[in-house]
């Protein structure tokens, strides 16, 4: 019998947590008796979660693509929640969508902003203190599109395969340290991010997820708390995960008429 680590020792930053993954991050690792810290730039959601979880959360608004904030941020933690000893960079998204020629480059540099930067950010402001106490675990939250490229997904694709290489680099560099590394990959997950993709268009959105059952944002926080409470000598390198109905396509080939 696998005796797991009890999820009231664990204090859980979370980036992106007003809604989707993060916010199903906070509840269930609240809702098993730990701390999170939940971050985002929506404050009505961060207080209304709050309110939700009480004191087992704390909130603090935050644009993961300002380096100053995210560290103040982190320095500014109150006694309760400054042992922070799991990190979900959960915060991201994907701009428009459309084929390279046709993208807006301020498009592009969002994502690579928010995706590539903030996830540096993050890391960058807590890894020192799990060192420092020799306990830890970084979570990064990508996407299957770090490794499977599809139309219109160049630069989001790209900054997810950043995010992969980024953790299998840290692993290396931290072999020695009790600070585990975990990248989870989700598929088709059910959340506002094409909505913001899409630009708020809720119709174009619906037709993303017709005909097929998506994953729940509540099933990648399931992963995620899983992975986070396996024996402190486990590491999840990589994790992929897709609904059933959601695998992979061919190649494409552009043929002559």
């Amino acid at each position: 019998m696998i005796e797991m680590l009890d999820p009231k020792t664990l204090t859980v930053f979370v980036t992106g947590a007003t809604s989707g993954i993060g916010a199903a991050v906070c509840r269930r690792f609240a809702l098993a008796g730990g701390r999170v810290i939940a971050t985002g730039r929506r404050e009505d959601r961060l207080r209304a979660l709050k309110d939700e979880l009480g004191e087992a959360c704390h909130v603090a608004p935050l644009d993961v693509r300002d380096r100053a904030a995210v560290e103040r941020t982190v320095a500014g933690l109150p006694e309760p929640f400054r042992r922070v000893n799991v990190v979900v960079a959960n915060a991201g998204h994907g701009l428009g969508g459309d084929v390279a020629q046709k993208a807006d480059i301020a498009d592009w540099e969002d994502m690579v902003a928010t995706n590539i930067n903030g996830v540096l950010y993050t890391v960058h402001a807590l890894l020192p203190g799990m060192l420092e106490r020799d306990e830890g675990h970084i979570v990064l939250v990508g996407s299957i599109a770090g490794d499977y490229a599809y139309p219109g997904s160049n630069v989001y694709g790209g900054t997810k395969a950043f995010v992969k290489q980024f953790a299998l680099g840290l692993r290396g560099d931290l072999l020695g340290a009790n600070v585990r590394v975990t990248n989870i990959e989700p598929g088709m997950t059910e959340t506002d991010f094409m909505l913001v993709r899409y630009r708020g268009d809720a119709a174009q959105k619906a037709k993303v997820y017709e005909g097929i059952q998506p994953m729940r944002p509540e099933d990648v926080a399931e992963t995620i708390f899983w992975s986070c409470t396996l024996p402190r000598h486990v590491n999840i390198n990589r994790l992929q995960m897709m609904p059933v109905m959601q695998a992979f396509g061919p190649i494409a080939a552009k043929r002559n008429p």
